[in-house]
């Protein structure tokens, strides 16, 4: 792992003895198949450096990516993380060809698994099923800017985020049939709750790749750009989301997700005890005071006392 800092107008990296005054940079760090950059706001954005293999995934990018996402999740400074590709695609899928030749660089390198049907079982938990459920659990806000082909694990990631924002040189398809493989990093599921068992059928069993519009009306989308205006558009609504107060937002998002897995009287009784946490959250006696005396409210205010 290197860390380093980038400079947002010019794109280069300062090294490490540099002192950085200027509001325009931000922190970078790089892994094995991606690199990310933290803003003084709290906005993480994580783009995939493979361009010349359609930035398609590697093990060892899984493993560093799933890393990054725990460490995210533990530190409450972080409030939105942003995916997005470098070059012409998103994520094509895993890298058939080389997805055991990189190494992760923040932890040790374990064995490739897949030589056996329960080696196959035991990978498939533990690399790209685990970075699915390492996306969808996250309890920050989670943008994809689908800067060009999202396809199998690309698209799986994808589906697992909060927002997704597309180019309309964006395709998105799962294509595993076309190899004879399975959506085996939870694509089925995702699908499912964004298109209904119909729709998924027709789209998992029949190989299909949709365009960006497409996309949009098929709801898989929550909106189209173009491609020049895709990161911004991303980083407006990722600063948008982050001025938001994010104790009740995470709550919310959680309460959210598990109501579109369980029964009405379940998610009622879930949604009850978050909002014990949210109601005595300072946030809230922010937002009642700013109402009553007419101004914008000030969410997410240092607490007294309160550590990470």
């Amino acid at each position: 792992m290197r860390i380093g800092i980038v400079d947002n107008e010019t794109g280069g990296v300062i090294g490490h003895d540099d002192i950085v005054t200027a509001d325009t940079s931000s922190t970078r760090t790089e892994y094995s198949g991606f690199f990310s950059t933290r803003d003084a706001d709290g906005i993480v954005t994580i783009t995939f450096a493979r361009p010349a293999r359609l930035n398609a995934m590697t093990q060892g990018l899984k493993r560093d990516l799933i890393e990054l996402l725990t460490a995210i999740q533990m530190d409450d400074d972080i409030k939105v993380v942003i995916f997005t590709g470098s070059g012409t695609a998103f994520c094509a899928g895993d890298d058939l060809g080389a997805y055991h030749d990189d190494d992760p660089t923040t932890v040790a390198r374990i064995g490739p698994g897949h030589n056996s049907e329960i080696g196959t079982v035991t990978a498939l938990r533990v690399y790209s099923q685990a970075l699915t459920m390492a996306v969808r659990n996250l309890d920050k806000i989670t943008i994809a800017a689908l800067n060009g082909a999202a396809v199998q694990t690309g698209l799986s990631l994808a589906l697992a985020c909060d927002f997704r924002i597309a180019s309309p040189t964006a395709r998105l398809g799962s294509a595993t049939l076309r190899f004879a493989l399975l959506p085996d990093e939870g694509g089925h599921y995702l699908l499912l709750q964004h298109l209904g068992l119909a729709r998924t059928l027709d789209f998992l069993l029949r190989a299909k790749f949709v365009t960006a519009v497409e996309a949009l009306e098929l709801g898989l989308v929550t909106e189209v750009t173009e491609l020049d205006d895709l990161m911004v558009r991303a980083q407006a609504l990722a600063s948008e989301l982050a001025a938001g107060p994010q104790v009740a937002m995470r709550l919310l998002k959680r309460a959210i997700y598990a109501a579109a897995e369980t029964d009405f009287a379940t998610s009622m009784n879930d949604i009850a005890l978050r909002t014990g946490i949210a109601d005595h959250h300072p946030d809230a006696r922010e937002g009642a005071a700013s109402f009553a005396e007419k101004r914008a409210p000030q969410f997410n205010k240092p607490r007294p006392g309160h550590q990470h």
